[in-house]
Formats: C-alpha cells, structure tokens, sequence
C-alpha cells in the first residue's frame, strides 16, 4: 500500500486503489474525507482554522489552510477526476480541544460549524464524524474500499461508519 501523507493545511487526491491517504494528530483541526465508491476517486483535507477572512494573505498562499477555502478545493478536484457528488460518501475528523487554554476560542468547534454550514449550502450530508471531545485523532482513507479508520490518542483504531459515528 502506497501512504499518501497529508500534512497541517493540505489536501491529497487519488484514484489508485493501492493507496491510503492519511492525517496524523488532528487536535482542534479537521480532517473532511470524501470518496465516490463508483468512480474510486477519494480525497483527503486537514485544514486548521474556519474562515479565509481571518488571514487573506494566508489563504492566498495556502487555501487548504481554511474551511471555507479549502473544502470547495477539495470536492471540486475530486469532481475533475470522476466523482459525482449524488454518490459521494463524506466524513468528518477532529475539532477537539486538546489544550485548556483554546476555550476561550472554540476553535475545534468554529471548525466544525463552518464545516457543516459549507456541507449544508452544497446540499452534501455527512456519512458520520468523530468530532469534539479531547483526544488527538488519526483518520485514514482506504482507496481500495473507501473505509475510513479513526485512532484516537493511541487507542484502537476502529472504522468511522454512519452507523457508529458520533459526537463528543
């Protein structure tokens, strides 16, 4: 199996059903995952922070590093090589808070929200998540299948289905 590796404010795409596509130590970040099992095209983003309009220059330089930037970069380069959104599954990742002193900025959670609120104007549902609580989280993408595996803080790693998906 081929890892493709997505790093803090990135984003990775394939169509080989040789690779995994993973994100490590997602805190208050979240990792979207989305894959068209018809068309065997999925992908992968990890972005840090809600809104573009927090940092221009920023966005400009690397959209990946927001929501509002970064998702719709993320579905419309998946849509470039096949997927079609009526058979998309996608999944959500992280949005913790790992430290005591991010309260005061609900960062995970303003992640979350603006997350949602992309998905629900583009008229896509979540499959399921694993959002919230306050555990470092691991998400991997499967190409071969389209399963993604969550591990939480060095746990067990068990597989984000919509059945068992849930919020903290």
């Amino acid at each position: 199996m081929a890892a493709l590796t997505v790093g803090i404010s990135d984003c990775q795409w394939s169509t080989s059903p040789t690779a995994d596509i993973v994100t490590y130590a997602l805190g208050s970040c979240i990792a979207i995952t989305i894959y068209d099992p018809q068309a065997a095209v999925g992908g992968l983003l990890h972005y840090m922070l809600p809104e573009a309009s927090l940092n221009q220059e920023r966005a400009g330089q690397n959209p990946f590093t927001f929501a509002d930037s970064g998702i719709p970069i993320l579905f419309r380069k998946a849509y470039e090589l096949g997927a079609s959104k009526n058979r998309l599954m996608v999944y959500a990742v992280g949005g913790a808070q790992v430290m005591a002193d991010q309260e005061m900025f609900n960062i995970g959670k303003r992640n979350h929200l603006a997350l949602r609120k992309l998905l629900w104007k583009a008229g896509v549902m979540l499959q399921g998540e694993a959002v919230g609580g306050n555990v470092s989280r691991t998400v991997r993408l499967e190409m071969s299948s389209g399963r993604v595996l969550v591990r939480e803080s060095a746990g067990m790693e068990f597989e984000l289905r919509e059945t068992n998906g849930y919020k903290k």
